[in-house]
């Protein structure tokens, strides 16, 4: 599979078409799934620009020279580039599912650090050759750190029975982690609701709207409506 070409370019804009508030991902990135989430559970409407990591449009690179997703300009002009200040704002304008009622800070904390520093080397060690990473070793640390949300989980989410912002903040991550060996964590990964907890994720419709593929913004061009509309029924 190809990805799609990125010449010939437009010249560079900052402006939104709609003025609306303009948000830039890239559609597998945790921190860029986790912000679209937000943005789509509080229904608050905004303007997509899908990006590649790779070939970041210089529209965002004068936004955030940060050059990491996602990246939020508000219509006054205001950037977010934090994925947690990007949920927050998008919450603070509304908030159905009271999921600001349900943010462990520390726990998210925690996985933001720790376990993103252990999935990284363990998801890819080769980027790492000046440590000798023992994927191994780095995966029983995932492990270790995932543990503690097995008693948590007994009604199926972090918070309960409905899912709510640390989910949301949290399971990004974890789905890199299954993605990292596939075959290990269906099938011999011991944390049991851990296990069910990322596979349900993986089905929930709320997850399935926000990872719809969008042709790219290149730089002035291919700008989406976004969230997506919810389907009937």
């Amino acid at each position: 599979m190809t990805e799609p070409k990125t010449e010939p370019k437009t010249e560079p804009t900052t402006e939104p078409k709609t003025g609306l508030p303009q948000l830039y991902s890239f559609r597998r990135c945790p921190y860029a799934m986790r912000a679209r989430m937000a943005v789509a559970v509080a229904e608050v409407p905004v303007v997509l620009r899908e990006i590649l990591l790779r070939d970041k449009p210089e529209a965002m690179l004068a936004l955030s020279a940060k050059g990491t997703v996602p990246v939020l300009r508000l219509a006054s002009g205001e950037v977010i580039d934090e994925s947690r200040a990007v949920m927050d704002w998008a919450l603070a304008q509304n908030d159905p599912l009271t999921w600001l009622a349900h943010k462990d800070e520390a726990l998210i904390d925690r996985f933001d650090t720790d376990f993103k520093h252990h999935l990284d080397r363990y998801k890819y060690a080769t980027r790492y050759p000046e440590e000798a990473v023992n994927v191994a070793e780095q995966r029983d640390f995932c492990v270790q750190l995932l543990q503690p949300l097995e008693a948590r989980l007994a009604q199926g989410w972090v918070g309960g029975a409905a899912p709510a912002y640390t989910d949301v903040a949290l399971l990004p991550f974890v789905r890199q982690f299954r993605i990292a060996d596939t075959a290990w964590f269906d099938e011999a990964f011991e944390l049991e609701k851990v296990r069910e907890w990322v596979l349900r994720f993986l089905e929930w419709p709320s997850f399935l709207r926000v990872m719809q593929k969008y042709p790219l913004y290149l730089d002035g061009e291919q700008e989406h409506g976004f969230p997506p509309a919810l389907e009937n029924g």
